[in-house]
């Protein structure tokens, strides 16, 4: 069928022994609901963790990306099985926006601004290839605007969830660290998943053996004396209902769920340079999954890019949390050797009926901010050598003045967080200045070269590091897996 939904059933018996499942295959729906199971668990800690960083609502977050996954397979016709989970690429635009002093309104407005700019770019791709794209994002720009986005959420960490509880938080540091590491399996994927479960147990622990901590609170100005894990809404919240709506608490702070946006061009510019990083990452899933599956998927590169940036767009028009493909779930996929995209609906609709659940939304705003701390001191810095990894796979020449003066400039501007005020009411700074600094410099550094510095045309590259096996996830950790995981489950 043209939508991808006329699945031909395949023999359980004969995966077993050693066949795939196809996109376009299932096995019998009891199989297919546990394997939809595992996504759902694959998926589950970075799409609720990233939320809460935005200071967006968890719940909300988790409804709209079963919603956009499906609106996703759909796009591209069930060829492309993936599942669109939080992304991280906002964290920092997002971050820069509330240090601002703007709401979640102008948030979700910025980033819906964003998904169009995405779906724009997909369809572009679709229709005119990806040769331009390549030129105007080569690796060089593409690794330093990861990395700077990255890289600029450190003061996030130093100074909102690592004071909170520190102790707590370096042990969730180190547990997620071991888990990752020491586990390759499906344990490692889901290592941000355990290290909640550890992190908000050991507070738990804490707070029944040594009392309550004095700390400030995250948006909070003085220390005040609290538990480490408090669980007064989560008793009061129903098991039922849709997402609240975003209103005004009692404290005179911004209870934040569903809500329609608003726009303004300052917060738009800060999250415009993650549709750089939604672009290398979805490019360089396409290219894993095509390999995995051995289909050509590059004629429906465009309509991938295009599907993220919809689900994106539809999600934060909503108020909810933007999108991208997991490498997590890619994960399951090279482990299982399972490709069927109806496992992908199967893992959404369980995802759209957890975000009926206000109980498991309150549970989940509940996770302590010194857990946080932990997880967001690995992951933001993932992120940022993400960034490392593109220039690495796509053996970008830093003796190259060309490369090495406009990258660096910007990646400082962006990591330093530097401010350019251009008019009384309008200023560039962080990510957004750091972003167009190492676009445009490199462009003119590229134009005014010697002719002998220039590098030739099919040194370029693409614009991720796709090479045989890497898949340049936003969310980062699962980067550590993918590549053994990837080549085990391919050619076993």
């Amino acid at each position: 069928m043209a939508l991808g939904l006329g699945w031909k059933v395949k023999d359980a018996a004969s995966v077993a022994a050693g066949g795939v499942v196809a996109p376009d295959e299932r096995l019998p729906w009891g199989k297919t609901i546990g394997l939809g199971a595992q996504h759902i668990v694959a998926m589950f800690g970075a799409t609720f963790v990233f939320p809460l960083i935005m200071g967006l609502n968890a719940q909300l977050a988790i409804m709209m990306s079963g919603i956009a996954t499906i609106l996703f397979l759909l796009i591209v016709q069930g060829k492309v099985p993936s599942y669109l989970g939080t992304s991280a690429s906002f964290v920092g635009g997002v971050a820069a926006i509330r240090a601002g002093g703007g709401d979640s309104r102008q948030v979700t407005g910025a980033i819906l601004v964003a998904g169009v700019v995405l779906t724009l770019v997909g369809v572009a791709i679709h229709f005119a290839g990806s040769s331009f794209l390549h030129k105007a994002l080569p690796p060089v720009v593409t690794g330093a605007v990861v990395m700077l986005i990255g890289f600029n959420l450190a003061p996030v960490v130093a100074n909102i969830y690592w004071p909170q509880d520190q102790w707590v938080a370096i042990l969730t540091m180190l547990f997620t660290i071991v888990v990752a590491v020491a586990f390759r399996g499906f344990i490692g994927r889901i290592s941000i998943f355990l290290a909640l479960i550890f992190g908000t147990a050991l507070s738990w622990l804490l707070d029944k053996t040594a009392g309550p901590i004095t700390s400030v609170l995250g948006g909070a100005t003085e220390a005040t004396e609290h538990l480490r894990w408090s669980t007064e809404g989560i008793g009061a919240a129903s098991w039922f209902g849709l997402p609240p709506a975003t209103s005004i608490a009692a404290d005179g702070k911004e209870a934040v769920g569903w809500h329609m946006p608003t726009f303004s061009m300052a917060a738009i510019l800060l999250v415009l340079p993650a549709v750089i990083a939604l672009i290398a990452e979805n490019t360089g899933h396409v290219k894993a999954v095509a390999e995995m599956t051995g289909h050509d998927l590059d004629p429906v590169m465009g309509r991938a890019i295009a599907g993220d940036g919809v689900g994106t767009a539809v999600a934060s028009f909503f108020g909810g949390s933007p999108t991208t493909t997991y490498a997590e779930n890619i994960g399951v996929m090279a482990a299982t050797r399972v490709y069927s995209t109806a496992a992908y609906y199967v893992a959404a609709l369980v995802a759209i009926l957890f975000g009926l659940s206000p109980k498991f939304g309150a549970l989940v705003a509940s996770v302590p901010g010194g857990v946080l701390g932990g997880i967001t001191v690995v992951l933001y810095g993932m992120i940022g050598l993400l960034g490392a990894k593109i220039w690495k796979e796509n053996g970008v020449d830093f003796g190259n003045p060309i490369n090495l003066v406009p990258v660096a400039a910007g990646i400082v501007i962006g990591i330093g967080d530097v401010k350019m005020k251009l008019t009384d009411n309008f200023t560039l700074s962080g990510i957004a200045l750091g972003t167009i600094v190492a676009i445009l410099a490199y462009h003119l550094a590229k134009a005014i070269a010697p002719k002998a510095d220039l590098t030739p045309e099919g040194a370029e590259g693409t614009a991720i590091a796709v090479g045989d096996h890497v898949y340049g996830d936003s969310d980062g950790i699962d980067d550590l897996y993918q590549g053994g995981e990837h080549r085990r489950g391919r050619h076993s």
